[in-house]
């Protein structure tokens, strides 16, 4: 392992509190759970060798250069952030003394203070779902090379929230901690229902070391809010840091899938592609995302039907239209309502 970052310095530094109850907490899980203790160790073993990062993206969106996300990534070969891309999945805020500028600077201690340069934010991915750890983040996602692992911080769900809940992974026991207490008192975990802290341990031991390709005999979760989120510090180059594109098939035969597969055969990545997401129009509830949503799908629906591509049509439709300064807040809502019409998509299409 390299050198560490400053921002990982400040994860372990501000964790020295909770170590010790975080290593308490675990040993009295697995007592009650019946779990011998060297389980643990070959499954965070597994994790070091087999894990991954997921960074989830829709790769039609439009960028501030007025490039798609795949022609964006072909183009540069590198792995954005918000503070250079102007666009998120997420809460957009790339200025400077905004919202995600002040919360970074009170995750990572200033770490970041002034510079555009900025953490890369995914999630840890051990396989538990063929649509990815995050899809709430997109459509489609990279899978990064293990060793990247080295170079994050995680912090258990979003890091927006400021959790107490953070690590490295040399640091990993509060990490650990929340996901087996989960678990235990729970009985659900990064989506998964009916999963309990042997579930977790045996599938990181025994599951993960078998690859990628294992995650599409697993049932898709409408996972929206449930991962370990991870930051990785450092440039992420499509080059060294991607070894899978896990691609959304409603993409297939068309303009940005013949990018998709540009991007993945000049820069070495195996592209694979999910089982997806669509929903017939008669199923969008009122009662999540709110009441326009069924009147939304109905006016961007095809064949009566909402996937990936026909909601990112509608986010390029809006992207590409002209409008004046007046009419710019109306549009913002607008791609709003579609960023939550792909909430709706996740939790409630087959």
């Amino acid at each position: 392992m390299g050198v560490k970052s400053a921002a990982q310095l400040h994860i372990e530094h501000s964790l020295a509190c909770l170590r010790e109850h975080s290593s308490s907490v675990i040993k009295n899980v697995l007592l009650m759970s019946n779990i011998p203790t060297f389980d643990v160790q070959q499954a965070m073993q597994a994790l070091h060798q087999h894990g991954r990062v997921a960074l989830h993206f829709h790769p039609d969106r439009i960028d501030s250069r007025g490039l798609s996300v795949a022609a964006g990534l072909l183009k540069d070969g590198v792995y954005k952030s918000q503070f250079e891309t102007h666009i998120s999945n997420g809460q957009l805020s790339p200025e400077l003394g905004g919202p995600r500028d002040h919360w970074e600077n009170q995750l990572f201690g200033n770490s970041y203070s002034g510079v555009k340069l900025r953490p890369k934010y995914g999630a840890l991915d051990i396989g538990l779902c063929p649509m990815g750890p995050a899809p709430r983040f997109g459509s489609c996602y990279f899978l990064t090379h293990a060793q990247v692992l080295s170079r994050c911080t995680f912090s258990y769900m979003d890091s927006y929230r400021l959790p107490k809940e953070k690590g490295t992974l040399s640091c990993f026991e509060v990490i650990l901690a929340a996901l087996l207490s989960e678990c235990f008192e729970r009985q659900y975990a990064l989506g998964v229902k009916n999963i309990k802290p042997a579930g977790i341990v045996n599938h990181l031991k025994q599951q993960l070391p078998k690859g990628v390709a294992e995650r599409f005999e697993r049932q898709p979760l409408a996972n929206l809010d449930h991962y370990i989120e991870a930051q990785i510090h450092g440039e992420v180059s499509l080059d060294n840091d991607i070894g899978y594109l896990i691609a959304d098939p409603s993409f297939k035969d068309t303009d940005i899938g013949e990018v998709m597969n540009a991007l993945c055969s000049e820069y070495d990545i195996e592209l694979l592609w999910h089982q997806g997401y669509q929903l017939n129009v008669e199923s969008v509830p009122t009662d999540f995302r709110g009441a326009t949503m069924p009147e939304l799908a109905k006016v961007i629906a095809r064949d009566n039907i909402i996937n990936a591509q026909i909601i990112g049509r509608a986010a390029q439709v809006l992207a590409e239209s002209p409008v004046s300064w007046s009419q710019r807040g109306k549009q913002a809502q607008q791609i709003q309502q579609l960023k939550l019409m792909w909430h709706v998509l996740v939790k409630f299409g087959a």
